[in-house]
């Protein structure tokens, strides 16, 4: 079986890779029946010479091969017939930039394996980069709030060779006394967390957090939905029953935003589900918050103040909340500053594929390379042999362009 890696092609360019070149020759001695050929590349964060010195060859023409790995979306010109592609697809909500893409891959008989639906057969996520976005959006919380304060300047985590070099830079500031909320429990949360920890921030209480007015030293607070949600009825709060009916429930975030300088956001968010917060709550005098760093980035979603995707090269803006508008970062002290660049993991790309590449030969190639038999590749293939697969049937009327 012959693996091809394809060349990213979106823009602005990403410079993650499925695999890194050690990584390559791994497979080859894990699989014996496979052998890797690397598409070249000018943007990716490792260089062609990277793989050919470690033998694996790299040439442009990736026809003779049946399974095609990639990072983001593929080009829709560069669709092989007949083959078998890896990427993040983001067509399973039926987003509309996307369906010409959906509508190729089903023209084009391709069997589209989307890694944002890889499963074990507990239904439990098994691969993605959301480690990294909650690590880099922690750090750009904390670049965002030394610029704001005019306490420090941190280095942008894309001009750090690496998270070694990215937590360099975060041991040689001194935080003030500051008190950090942080939604969610996921990988991503989990990335959050392992920042904080770093700086041996104190983890407290909710209560405590609330109580605690003026603390000696930063602290911060993990919130799960429970924190800050309330069912609308008064019943008590049930996560599955939240799960399943998010809109019976209303925002209860309200304490927290006057106990808090900075919000790092990372939950999930339903949009039948209620909003973290309103943009009246943040016009309050009490709101304390002065930054955001919004690190699921839903645009007019849970938090009013994320009306645009923020870019790696200009991450930041300020949020007037008297006027709802944008304004530029750090205008204003009345301003709250916000974070919320969509591609964060592309700012440490090298430890970014390292972890991506590592879960892939994990726990991926073993059903994709040998038998399935735990299913991971069947449900995570959106299409196969020019269909919507059973449990994807419902974009048909996406990809049929109603």
């Amino acid at each position: 079986m012959k693996i091809g890696i394809l060349r990213e092609g979106k823009t602005p360019p990403d410079k993650r890779v499925p695999l890194t070149p050690e990584q390559c020759v791994e497979v080859e001695q894990i699989f014996p029946h496979v052998s890797i050929v690397v598409q070249p590349s000018s943007i990716r964060c490792f260089k062609d010479e990277d793989y050919s010195k470690l033998g694996i060859e790299v040439r442009e023409n990736l026809s003779d091969c049946s399974v095609l790995l990639g990072v983001k979306e593929v080009k829709i010109n560069d669709f092989i017939e007949g083959k078998t592609y890896l990427f993040f697809s983001h067509t399973i909500k039926k987003q509309e930039y996307n369906r010409k893409l959906l509508q190729t891959v089903l023209e084009k008989k391709v069997q589209l394996v989307d890694y944002e639906v890889l499963t074990n057969k507990d239904g439990f996520r098994i691969i993605g980069f959301g480690r990294f976005a909650g690590l880099v959006g922690a750090y750009n919380g904390f670049r965002a709030f030394g610029l704001r304060e005019k306490l420090f300047e941190l280095k942008p985590a894309h001009q750090c060779n690496d998270l070694v070099e990215m937590y360099y830079e975060l041991d040689n500031i001194k935080l003030p006394p500051i008190k950090i909320a942080v939604t969610g429990d996921g990988r991503v949360s989990g990335g959050v967390l392992e920042v904080l920890n770093h700086l041996k921030i104190k983890r407290v209480s909710t209560d405590d957090f609330l109580k605690d007015d003026a603390p000696e030293k930063p602290e911060y607070v993990q919130l799960l939905p429970g924190n800050y949600t309330r069912r609308k009825d008064g019943a008590d709060f049930d996560l599955m029953h939240f799960f399943n009916h998010p809109e019976m429930y209303e925002n209860a975030f309200q304490p927290f935003s006057k106990q808090s300088d900075l919000l790092i956001a990372a939950a999930y968010w339903d949009p039948k589900a209620p909003v973290l917060f309103t943009g009246n709550e943040m016009k309050q005098k009490d709101f304390k918050i002065t930054v955001i760093s919004d690190i699921t980035c839903d645009i007019e979603g849970s938090i009013p103040s994320t009306k645009k995707a923020s870019t790696i090269d200009d991450p930041f803006y300020d949020f007037n909340p008297a006027t709802g508008e944008l304004e530029p970062a750090f205008s204003s002290k009345e301003n709250i500053t916000v974070q919320a660049v969509d591609n964060l993991p592309c700012e440490l790309p090298k430890d970014a594929s390292l972890g991506f590449g590592r879960n892939l030969i994990d726990k991926v190639f073993p059903s994709l390379f040998d038998k399935d038999d735990d299913g991971i590749v069947e449900r995570a293939s959106i299409t196969k042999d020019g269909k919507l697969t059973k449990r994807f049937s419902y974009l048909q009327d996406f990809a049929d362009g109603k």
